[in-house]
């Protein structure tokens, strides 16, 4: 049965949401974006959709301060989850939106994979960690997006992924590495294939 492909670059911005009750219906598969606010997550977005500002992005971090919704047709939605691990907004509001990931991991049904978007040079930060352990234990499949690549020479690249790949282990779920740099686009096509996984299950099992 040959796999289905997924044209990225049809994305559509659908809504932004406050929480989970603003979003679109519950239904189909959902696939989420989630990282600190200077991960390059609005970067990569950009990158995979093959589209210069369908996700904004900001020189001020934190700015992404709602759920983002992007429709690749009837069934299949990316979502860009709030930027989190800013400085600069009240501890009220980082609240507010921490708590928001967290319903959204835990509650929504169709979601059935997350990116966790991390700078290679500062990976697994403790708030990474906390939606890892989130995630892991809704039974998602986690994707570790090591952004940034390009900023790395060759060693030390190849170093933090293996360092990282190691530490992975110890969530004891389904997560996986990769280095990923929205300038070279580097790790494309390897995030391209997890995500196709992820939205078409019965035609990538082996």
């Amino acid at each position: 049965m040959s796999t289905p492909t997924i044209n990225y670059q049809q994305a559509t911005f659908l809504t932004s949401a406050p929480d989970i009750r603003a979003l679109p219906l519950d239904e189909g598969i959902e696939v989420a974006f989630a990282g600190r606010s200077n991960a390059g997550k609005s970067s990569a977005l950009n990158t995979l959709t093959r589209q210069k500002s369908l996700a904004r992005t900001s020189k001020t971090p934190g700015r992404t301060q709602l759920i983002n919704v992007f429709q690749l047709n009837e069934h299949q939605r990316l979502i860009d989850l709030p930027g989190y691990g800013f400085a600069k907004v009240p501890l009220a509001v980082k609240e507010k939106w921490q708590r928001s990931l967290s319903e959204y991991l835990q509650k929504r049904t169709s979601l059935k994979g997350l990116v966790v978007l991390m700078d290679i040079r500062h990976p697994l930060k403790d708030l990474d960690q906390d939606l890892i352990h989130w995630a892991v234990a809704s039974e998602l499949p986690v994707r570790l997006l090591l952004t940034k690549a390009d900023k790395l020479s060759p060693g030390p690249r190849k170093k933090a992924l293996l360092e990282v790949t190691e530490a992975a282990l110890a969530f004891m779920g389904d997560v996986q590495v990769q280095v990923f740099s929205s300038l070279s686009k580097q790790g494309l096509p390897e995030l391209e294939q997890a995500l196709t996984h992820w939205f078409y299950p019965a035609h990538t099992q082996n």
